[in-house]
C-alpha cells in the first residue's frame, strides 16, 4: 500500500507573490490628506447617523421641552402673569435657551462614551487633523440644538406665541440661544474627559447647569426675588441671554446683551476648546 503526500510549495512562489503585492501597492498614488474642514464635517455626520440608528437620542430635545412648555404655562401662568397667554409670551423665550443648553450637557456624555468604549483611540491613530472628532461632534450637536429650538417654538405658535419681530426676530433669537450653545458644550467635553463613566459626566453636567438655568429670568422677573438673589440673577450669562432672546423676539432687543451673549460663548470656546484638545491628545 503506497501513500503519496503532497510536493512543498516552493518558496520562490511566495517571493513572488510578495513581489507582485508590494508592486501593486506601489503603483497606486497615495490617496490626499483631508482638510480639516472635510474631516469635522465627516464626524458631524457621524453624529447624525448615530441619531438614525437610536433615534431615542432626540427625546430630551423634543419630549422635554414640551412637557416645560405646557406644564409651567398651564400651572403656573395664571398665578404668575394673570393669564396663560401672557406668561407664554414671557416663558417661551425662556423655555427656549433652557431647552437648549440642557441638551449640550450630552456633548460630554457623547465623548465620554465613545472614550470608555476604546473609540477615541481609533480616532487618534487616523491620519486626520487630530480635533477633527471633537469639532464634528460639537457640529453635529448644532442640528439637535437647531431641531429642539424649532419643536419649542412650533409648540409656542401652536399654543398662540406670536412674536412682534416675526419670523426673523424669532430665527435671530434661535441662532443666538445655538451660537451661545455651542461655547457652553465646550465646557462640557472637557468634563467628559476628565470623569469616568457617562453617568458620571451627566450627573455633574446637570448639578452644574440646573442651578444656574433655574437662578435665572426664565421663569419669573428678577425684580419679583429677594435682593441678593436678584443681584445674582441680574448677571447670570442665561438670564442675560434669555432677555436677548425676548428682545429678538419682541423687537426690542438691546445690542449690549447680544454682545454680552456673544462674548461669554467666545470667551467659553477660547478656554475651553484647547483644553478639551489638550486633555483628547493627550488621552
Amino acid at each position: 500500500m503506497s501513500t503519496t503526500t503532497a510536493p512543498p510549495q516552493p518558496a520562490a512562489t511566495s517571493e513572488a507573490d510578495e513581489v507582485a503585492v508590494r508592486k501593486a501597492i506601489s503603483s497606486i498614488s497615495r490617496p490626499p490628506r483631508p482638510s480639516a474642514a472635510s474631516a469635522a464635517l465627516t464626524f458631524g455626520w457621524r453624529g447624525m447617523l448615530k441619531v438614525k440608528h437610536v433615534p431615542e437620542q432626540l427625546l430630551d430635545v423634543t419630549i422635554t421641552p414640551v412637557m416645560f412648555v405646557l406644564m409651567f404655562t398651564y400651572l403656573f401662568g395664571g398665578a404668575i402673569a394673570g393669564s396663560t397667554g401672557e406668561y407664554l409670551h414671557y416663558l417661551l423665550p425662556g423655555i427656549l435657551v433652557m431647552g437648549v443648553l440642557f441638551t449640550t450637557v450630552y456633548s460630554g456624555v457623547a465623548l465620554n462614551t465613545d472614550l470608555t468604549k476604546g473609540v477615541v483611540d481609533r480616532f487618534r491613530s487616523l491620519p486626520i487633523w487630530s480635533p477633527a472628532p471633537l469639532v464634528g461632534s460639537l457640529l453635529g450637536d448644532t442640528v439637535r440644538y437647531v431641531l429642539g429650538g424649532t419643536v419649542i417654538i412650533v409648540l409656542g405658535v401652536i399654543l398662540g406665541f406670536r412674536p412682534d419681530a416675526g419670523f426673523v426676530g424669532v430665527l435671530a433669537a434661535l441662532a443666538l440661544v445655538v451660537v451661545f450653545s455651542f461655547g457652553l458644550s465646550w465646557v462640557f467635553t472637557t468634563l467628559g474627559l476628565l470623569l469616568r463613566s457617562p453617568s458620571a459626566v451627566m450627573n455633574a453636567g446637570f448639578m452644574g447647569i440646573f442651578p444656574l438655568t433655574f437662578l435665572s429670568n426664565v421663569f419669573v422677573e428678577p425684580d419679583t426675588l429677594p435682593r441678593g438673589l436678584e443681584a445674582f440673577v441680574d448677571v447670570n450669562p442665561i438670564s442675560i441671554l434669555a432677555t436677548a432672546s425676548r428682545g429678538l423676539m419682541h423687537g426690542n432687543a438691546q445690542a449690549s446683551d447680544i454682545v454680552i451673549v456673544l462674548a461669554v460663548a467666545a470667551g467659553l470656546t477660547l478656554v475651553f476648546a484647547p483644553l478639551t484638545a489638550r486633555l483628547y491628545r493627550k488621552g
